[in-house]
């Protein structure tokens, strides 16, 4: 059987690449034309909405039935808000603040987003359990640590996109949070039996089936319980015999970007995908690092050569081109807005939820953190928690002083530890703020969360910032303390407790000014550290902002 140019586009069928820029190349376009199955977006291409909506619309001319996919997760993971950072608490807040009917509600504005712009295939929720706090890759991402808490929050995520006409998307299955390696670099491996993965790994993702999920997506992940020799992607025991037969999902399976290392090491890009569709995926992810047409060339090329060689069967491709038929089927339901009528600014009301539900984490009501030992809970630490009680308007209120809701929830969900935050706060002088926070441990779309010193330093004019990483952190010292010698000193980390060089410095700091106030917008560790310390429960945005204003007492602190 030769390399036919019918079997080629059946290839075609199952590619959702990435590309450069914020128009269509025009490979990408004769691409569509021929039958390629649609595109996956990156903030690269992503500029004001107006701009977004007019790229989709330029690609669905192509073809009307292109599925366009993103990530848009909300709080660390954005794409729509990439250059601002996210206006949305991220999964692990909403988790803290336990209210599934604001979940639904979050991921339903995400969705009028997305839709407006004309993108119909969210790759979103995580359905991660995040039970190992060491994770590199999951940590904010996922709900927290409890399965069921993580089930009913997948499932109202995938309620709310969904009723807004955009496929959502449950990953990483069967669940990347038991790791302490990053697919992007490695082959993470989860040693759980099979008591635990149905215990806890699977149940988020069993609640996203039963809720209608339209689409799953697959972890690089090596899960002994099942399959000791082939990562998840590539394993027929875990696409086939546990996702179809076992659980029952009728929908897509697509792959995590197939050029992670943890494929293109052992398999290629090429082999990688050919394994990934033989196994059951219908849809291969790639161009996050390796977009352009000759990477499509290459997976389609060795797709239809695994067909007509006799290694994979037609109908096994044919099979997975009907599953991506239905699923535009379904996402072709409902209408695609016309550019002209996309707003410059995103969904007001989809905002106004994202700030609530941001300041309802910060208050730690709701899900726990599993503490360093991975036991979950964050009692025992030292210090009294308090709350924040609202106020009628803040830096961020608009001219007439209202305030978003979403603002103001994010307010009641930051979390104070401290034998007495009412001393210490407000601050009586415009601080030195020090940033140690890493990059995210994403191979794409690297960025600093957002941090307090911005926000703060329009707050409290004179405020200073020092931003820091690994390389910096060690000499830095010297000129934070003599800068900061008679104001305040505000230290903000992110996941302190997975890097040592960060616990390091807040030792230094904190040993010579022990009056510092610690803001931790990662996962919550010790809380005993600082005079003060502030937990936000995420990077967002408006975890920023949050807790710029506790700083400078537009939020006032009660025991």
């Amino acid at each position: 059987m030769k390399r036919s140019p019918q079997l080629l586009r059946l290839a075609d069928s199952v590619l959702l690449p990435g590309f450069e820029g914020r128009t269509p190349p025009d490979w990408l376009r004769r691409r569509l034309g021929e039958g390629l199955s649609g595109v996956v977006l990156f903030s690269r291409n992503v500029g004001t909405p107006s701009e977004l909506a007019e790229l989709t619309a330029a690609l669905r001319a192509e073809r009307p039935e292109a599925v366009i996919g993103i990530d848009e997760e909300a709080g660390d993971v954005t794409r729509l808000e990439a250059s601002t950072g996210s206006s949305r608490p991220g999964n692990y807040a909403l988790g803290v603040v336990d209210d599934v009917g604001l979940t639904e509600k979050i991921a339903y504005g995400i969705g009028l987003d997305l839709a407006a712009s004309g993108v119909n295939v969210n790759f979103a929720p995580a359905a991660d359990v995040n039970s190992n706090p060491r994770n590199p890759v999951i940590g904010l991402r996922s709900f927290g640590a409890d399965p069921e808490l993580v089930a009913r929050h997948t499932a109202a995520w995938v309620r709310g996109l969904q009723a807004a006409g955009v496929a959502a998307c449950a990953k990483h299955f069967p669940g990347h949070g038991d790791t302490a390696v990053d697919s992007h670099h490695g082959l993470p491996s989860v040693a759980a039996s099979l008591e635990q993965l149905h215990k806890v790994e699977l149940l988020p993702f069993r609640a996203a089936i039963a809720e209608g999920v339209q689409m799953i997506m697959t972890g690089h992940l090596l899960v002994n319980a099942y399959d000791p020799d082939l990562p998840a992607t590539l394993s027929s025991r875990i696409l086939t015999g546990l996702l179809r037969d076992e659980m029952g999902f009728q929908g897509v399976t697509i792959t995590d970007a197939v050029e992670m290392a943890a494929i293109v090491e052992r398999y290629g890009i090429g082999g990688g995908s050919v394994r990934a569709v033989a196994a059951g995926a219908d849809l291969i992810c790639v161009g996050g690092e390796n977009a352009g047409d000759e990477v499509v060339v290459t997976i389609r090329e060795a797709i239809a050569d695994a067909v007509a060689e006799g290694t994979m069967p037609e109908e096994r491709l044919a099979e997975a081109a009907r599953r991506v038929e239905a699923l535009t089927t379904w996402t072709g339901s409902f209408p695609v807005p016309e550019p002209a009528a996309v707003r410059e600014t995103l969904t007001l009301g989809a905002h106004l939820d994202g700030h609530t539900a941001a300041a309802m984490a910060l208050d730690g009501h709701g899900a726990p953190a599993p503490d360093l030992d991975g036991h979950v809970g964050l009692d025992g630490h030292a210090g009294a928690t308090a709350l924040l009680d609202g106020v009628p308007s803040s830096g961020y209120a608009d001219g007439n002083g209202h305030v978003p809701p979403g603002l103001a929830a994010a307010r009641r969900a930051i979390r104070i530890a401290g034998a007495d935050p009412g001393a210490v706060l407000p601050l009586a002088a415009a601080p030195h703020v020090v940033e140690l926070t890493p990059l995210m441990n994403l191979a794409i779309d690297k960025h600093m969360p957002w941090g307090v010193g911005e926000p703060l330093g329009k707050l409290l004019p004179g405020t200073t910032v020092t931003r820091a990483g690994e390389e910096e952190a060690g000499e830095l010292d010297e000129t934070v303390l003599r800068s900061a010698a008679d104001r305040p000193l505000v230290l903000v980390v992110r996941d302190a407790h997975r890097h040592p060089w960060q616990t390091d410095a807040l030792n230094r700091l904190l040993t010579a000014r022990p009056d510092a106030i610690v803001v931790e917008m990662g996962l919550p560790g010790r809380t005993d550290l600082g005079a003060v310390h502030i937990a936000t429960h995420g990077a967002a945005r408006v975890c920023g902002q949050a807790a710029a204003e506790v700083l400078t007492g537009l939020l006032p602190v009660t025991p």
